[in-house]
């Protein structure tokens, strides 16, 4: 490398990637990592940012909420995530009634572009609508490379698609290299329980979870793994709750099948008796599981030992008043409209996997940069740009501060929810300053230094396989 200065370096923290920690400091020109090196063997810089103490993790990045008009908007999601250390978001997104998937990729891109801090990705929610899929391949080549479908929700309009539907939408998916994602629960059974449990009067909170057993995860998981094998489609399962779907899973990977999954903090840190407390504040999809059950250890485990390849937040804020009717019938309101699912989980998402995963649980740091950058970046085709600090990447970098101590508030947070599960909880660890493409967005201080329209519209690549196994 020639003498001539760096725009900024980041010295005297400890880098951590998915594989390593090391004593390095990093330079970043033009908004890539440039070298890392001991700060003695590095050029001139026209900044320093000193993090003597801190720890320095690839942007971190959450690969599963939602984004529109039912939920936080643009603008708010992107600085809600900002504020707690993330770099890059990748959430859910909708097309509109009569809407094509490039329209819609078009519409939105231009909407996040205006309001986003961060930059961002999509993954397209497709619903039964058979015409939908003629603009998967343009949608590709517009830059989306992941589409979920549903196996469940068969009270929520054309939400939940069928075997022939989800054999079409994965053997295009597949010829195109991209991933499909499922949300695996065995929609018939769950409607089958829930009208059982309303014409018995069933219908308190507590009442819940019993409508949505972990078998039906289960299954809904074996079938679309099989359908997955069939069409040689990549398979990701979102938000996995269950010790029975995880040992589907990890058949399959042992099989040498590309089938990927994460879970969520809710999975690792709830349970069902968040019911009693939180009432129809705590119902979301799949449910909580049982406090004595081996489903929260199980999902430890499997990340542990890297089966379970990511962790995300699932962010799915509703107005509290959608949310309330259901203290009286936790299925639909007093109109039969359904009680929505749903619970905030973006602004807690990294600051609970470092306090319960690393500090608590003793699992190394690398853990966490495996979870929450490189496999993210990987599989949704953001690798080698996002989720690693090597020269060439984006200089996006999230600066954790180990010692910080503080109290999850909801006050503190940007989301319409207007709570949290976690109120309260002391935690240990918070970002200090983070990089989006070598510039501060999160400062020491709390704020962020840029604006709405920062952020930059990612376009995805094919799918990289996840790093799994366990870390030392």
């Amino acid at each position: 490398m020639s003498a001539r200065a760096v725009d900024l370096i980041v010295k005297g923290g400890r880098v951590v990637t998915a594989s390593d920690v090391v004593d390095a400091s990093v330079a970043i020109k033009s908004g890539r990592i440039v070298a890392l090196a001991p700060v003695e063997f590095l050029p001139p810089a026209d900044r320093v940012i000193d993090a003597t103490g801190k720890l320095v993790f690839p942007g971190l990045i959450d690969c599963h909420l939602h984004v529109g008009p039912d939920y936080d908007d643009w603008k708010v999601s992107a600085q809600a995530a900002a504020r707690t250390g993330l770099t890059t978001i990748v959430p859910f997104v909708n097309y509109t009634a009569g809407e094509t998937l490039p329209q819609a990729t078009r519409r939105l891109r231009e909407e996040a572009e205006a309001n986003s801090v961060l930059d961002f990705g999509f993954h397209f929610i497709l619903e039964h609508e058979p015409a939908i899929l003629e603009g998967i391949p343009e949608a590709v080549r517009l830059g989306v490379r992941s589409f979920k479908m549903f196996m469940t929700y068969k009270k929520r309009g054309k939400r939940m698609v069928s075997d022939e539907f989800l054999c079409k939408a994965m053997e295009r998916i597949a010829a195109l290299d991209s991933v499909c994602q499922i949300h695996a629960e065995n929609g018939d059974i769950l409607c089958y329980l829930e009208d059982k449990a309303i014409a018995e009067g069933r219908t308190k909170p507590t009442d819940f979870p019993a409508t949505c057993p972990d078998w039906a995860e289960e299954e809904a998981i074996n079938r679309a793994i099989l359908i997955g094998r069939l069409t040689s489609c990549p398979v990701y399962i979102v938000h996995l709750s269950t010790r029975l779907g995880l040992e589907r899973i990890q058949r399959a990977q042992a099989e040498g099948q590309r089938v990927w999954t994460e879970t969520c903090p809710q999975y690792l840190l709830l349970s069902d008796e968040e019911m009693a407390r939180l009432g129809p504040f705590a119902k979301i999809g799949p449910p909580l599981r049982p406090a004595h059950g081996r489903d929260r250890e199980a999902m430890w485990a499997g990340s542990a030992a890297g089966a379970i390849h990511t962790i995300a937040s699932d962010h799915a804020p509703r107005l509290p008043k959608f949310k309330e009717p259901g203290a009286t019938n936790i299925f639909v309101d007093a109109q039969g409209v359904p009680i929505p699912f749903g619970a905030p989980s973006l602004e807690t998402l990294a600051p609970l996997v470092w306090n319960e995963g690393v500090v608590k649980r003793g699992l190394p740091p690398t853990w966490m940069a495996r979870a929450l950058s490189e496999n993210p970046a990987r599989i949704f085709g953001l690798f080698p740009r996002k989720g690693t600090i090597r020269v060439g990447a984006d200089a996006d970098l999230t600066i954790w501060d180990p010692g910080a101590e503080w109290t999850i508030r909801q006050r503190d947070h940007l989301s319409m929810a207007g709570y949290t599960p976690y109120e309260g909880w002391t935690v240990r660890g918070r970002a200090w300053t983070t990089l989006v493409r070598g510039q501060v967005v999160l400062n020491p201080a709390g704020e962020l230094e840029q604006k709405p329209g920062f952020g930059n519209y990612l376009d995805e690549s094919p799918p990289v396989p996840p790093l799994a196994g366990r870390l030392a």
